[in-house]
């Protein structure tokens, strides 16, 4: 029977990751339920790394992988403008006030100079928080590179092989996989995404309300077609955000609808309600959808994502809860996991407020 240090429980940005931080120190496996790593959340991200985005406690871990993904060619400047009306001012302010006290680039614009950004701009958008950091990801080469980086290192992944069961022996875990595979690790690291809590019941441990909920992309041909120079448009009130790709423009409704784990597909409602709210936002034609997407972010109940062994059984390792930001902090959440998995001290980033006990 096979024997590993660590089994970690999906092969998508997260499991992909921490993979690529320890194989080398431990004897790792990756379980991969789909035909290919990455089919969910990780291959249907809108792609772009923005320190505001996810709030300010998520913002640490946000900083601190920009460098390291502009380091490895990931990254491709955009800048983003959070619009707001004129009753909504204050919100921009407050919204620029708490980014810029952490030390992020946030200016507010007025009319003018958010025109220069938004040809076409309908008139109710008086005011906007410009973040001139704000850069696309590239999303597959990334989750590419960490794959890579773990072959290279040691691990090895197992597709088709969706974790079934798993037992508690004393040297860690006897685990079945779909396929009818078996094997064993001393440690199990659930990096499942929207699996998260399942994976958690098969191993005996409850589950901690870790929810997937349902975000809506379409791409969109419009006239004029969206300059390549269009900065990623989001508004205040978390309503629509869209930037150009590739000729297109990608929109979506910031939609956020409970659902259950699954491959998850779009709805009709949901392009429909996104391009109403875009056409109220600039003077642009839409001409047609070229394609349409939604894919499962996942969070904890108080939204933060879960990094550290559960309180209760010390060979359980959490690292899921990543919502919509866990490919722009991959890197600094990688290291961060890594460090508490192997009992190394240090890091950028204070690993506390993720805590994997901290609902009691």
């Amino acid at each position: 029977m096979d024997k590993f240090d660590i089994a970690i429980v999906g092969a998508g940005m997260a499991g992909a990751s921490l993979a690529a931080q320890i194989a080398g120190r431990a004897s790792v496996l990756m379980i991969e339920a789909e035909d290919r790593p990455g089919y969910h959340s990780t291959g249907r991200s809108a792609a772009f790394w923005s320190e505001s985005y996810g709030g300010p406690i998520v913002q640490p871990l946000t900083t601190a992988s920009g460098p390291v993904l502009e380091q490895l060619g990931f990254l491709r400047r955009r800048g983003a403008l959070m619009l707001g009306r004129a009753d909504e001012r204050g919100q921009v302010e407050a919204f620029a006030g708490t980014f810029s006290a952490l030390g992020v680039e946030v200016d507010v614009l007025g009319r003018a100079a958010i025109e220069a950004h938004v040809p076409g701009l309908r008139p109710q958008w008086t005011c906007a928080a410009w973040e001139p950091s704000t850069a696309d990801i590239d999303v597959g080469g990334l989750h590419q590179h960490y794959l890579a980086q773990a072959r290279q290192s040691g691990a090895q992944l197992w597709c088709r092989a969706g974790l079934t069961a798993a037992e508690r022996i004393a040297t860690g875990w006897s685990l079945t996989l779909a396929d009818g595979r078996q094997m064993q690790a001393g440690v199990l690291v659930n990096a499942a995404g929207a699996w998260a809590d399942p994976v958690a019941g098969i191993a005996g441990l409850r589950p901690l309300g870790i929810a997937p909920y349902r975000r809506t992309v379409a791409q969109l041909a419009v006239t004029p077609a969206a300059p390549e120079d269009l900065p990623l448009v989001l508004d205040i009130g978390e309503t629509f955000y869209f930037k150009p790709e590739n000729g297109s423009l990608w929109l979506s409704p910031h939609d956020e609808t409970a659902s259950p784990a699954c491959d998850v597909a779009p709805e009709e409602l949901d392009v429909a309600l996104a391009i109403d709210r875009f056409e109220k936002v600039v003077d642009w034609q839409v001409n047609r959808v070229e394609h349409r997407w939604a894919g499962l972010r996942s969070f904890a109940p108080d939204r933060l994502p879960v990094y550290g062994f559960a309180p209760e059984e010390p060979a359980f390792f959490w690292f899921a809860g990543q919502g919509g930001f866990g490919i722009q902090t991959a890197p600094a959440a990688a290291d961060l996991a890594a460090r508490l998995l192997l009992g190394v001290e240090g890091g950028e980033v204070d690993p506390a407020p993720y805590r994997a006990g901290r609902f009691g």
